[in-house]
């Protein structure tokens, strides 16, 4: 079987599995990280976002053989490492404007904030309402306006 070497949360793996295993599976089933969310399989819904080397990426979508040995993943579980602290300040927004209903969405909307902020800011700019919508990850619950406020209060504390 084909080995594969990779960053996860800032701890190298070696994991031994097929080449065509998505890394979603790989994530979940093999090395037990639940936080990203199994929800559509098709790089639709985005309840698994995760980061790939700062950027977000949705791992239901992508093969394990295409991660390289040096791509660094970052799961929610990683997230707070990031910043050294028990919370990412995004997390912490979450928490203040209580955002979560079922909870399901939510590990991937954070991720997907994360970097959101993250690209605004590479750009020499605050996120704007217009990057907020470019998020596209689903909420079943519809808790949109929270989401679209933790995430204002999340950008100016990172």
């Amino acid at each position: 079987m084909p080995t594969h070497t990779f960053k996860v949360n800032g701890k190298q793996v070696t994991v031994d599995i097929e080449d065509d295993v998505r890394l979603l599976w790989v994530l979940r089933d093999v090395l037990g990280i639940n936080g990203p969310k199994y929800g559509c399989g098709i790089n639709v819904c985005k309840a698994c976002t995760c980061h790939i080397n700062g950027k977000a990426f949705n791992p239901c979508s992508v093969r394990v053989a295409d991660v390289e040995p040096d791509d660094e993943i970052t799961t929610i579980e990683g997230l707070p490492g990031t910043v050294g602290a028990d919370l990412h300040p995004m997390q912490e927004a979450w928490l203040e404007r209580d955002v979560a209903q079922c909870g399901y969405c939510q590990p991937g909307q954070i991720m997907a904030a994360v970097a959101k902020v993250r690209q605004a800011r590479a750009a020499g700019r605050e996120i704007g309402d217009a990057d907020i919508d470019e998020i596209r990850n689903i909420c079943r619950c519809g808790t949109y306006a929270r989401i679209r406020e933790a995430i204002k209060d999340g950008a100016k504390k990172m």
